[in-house]
């Protein structure tokens, strides 16, 4: 198996595929995105890898990119998904060379896709799997010695995310962080 094979076969739904992965099976809307400090918090990585990995177009917004001094960049769902796949990756050991090749094949499948993936290193190379077959067979073969199943980054990811802002690229209503108690106290005595 090579590092940049993935397996072939019917595909079916995200909700076939991956059964309860969203809450109420939706896949995060496309238009909303994070600024930086929040992908920060909830990739768990510093404003400085953020803005390096951006510079070296490692991992990029896909929502809205910086466009000079002021500018807020916002990153997708995805985007954030990758990010959290690149810190643990690197947590492992694994190059940053060896996630630009890992981090290019993720980059151009969708949402859906990146659900059936599972990512498996050797602590030099970096395996993609997308069956069961494939991860048995990299096992069998003595080279996998770390996994990451994407989906379950996923749901990890869909529960952390919902506690932060959303901004939408299109102008429309901001998706805001649920408001908590003392969020509800302060509010109600500014506004008298």
């Amino acid at each position: 198996m090579t590092p940049t094979e993935s397996g072939t076969g019917a595909q079916g739904s995200l909700t076939e595929v991956a059964p309860g992965l969203f809450p109420g099976d939706t896949v995060p809307d496309e238009l909303v995105g994070y600024r930086v400090p929040s992908a920060c918090q909830i990739a768990g990585i510093t404003y400085r890898q953020l803005d390096y990995w951006a510079r070296t177009s490692l991992v990029v917004p896909s929502i809205r990119g910086a466009a000079g001094s002021g500018s807020q960049r916002l990153y997708s769902f995805k985007d954030i998904l990758v990010l959290k796949i690149v810190k643990r990756l690197l947590d492992t050991g694994i190059s940053l060379q060896n996630i630009r090749v890992a981090v290019d094949h993720l980059r151009k499948r969708g949402v859906e896709d990146l659900a059936r993936v599972t990512l498996f290193s050797d602590g030099t190379t970096v395996y993609e799997c997308t069956s069961a077959e494939e991860v048995i067979d990299l096992l069998q073969g003595g080279q996998g010695v770390f996994g990451i199943a994407v989906s379950g980054a996923m749901r990890e990811l869909t529960g952390t995310i919902a506690d932060f802002p959303g901004e939408r690229a299109d102008g429309g209503e901001s998706e805001t962080a649920p408001e908590d108690e003392l969020a509800a106290r302060r509010r109600a005595r500014k506004t008298g």
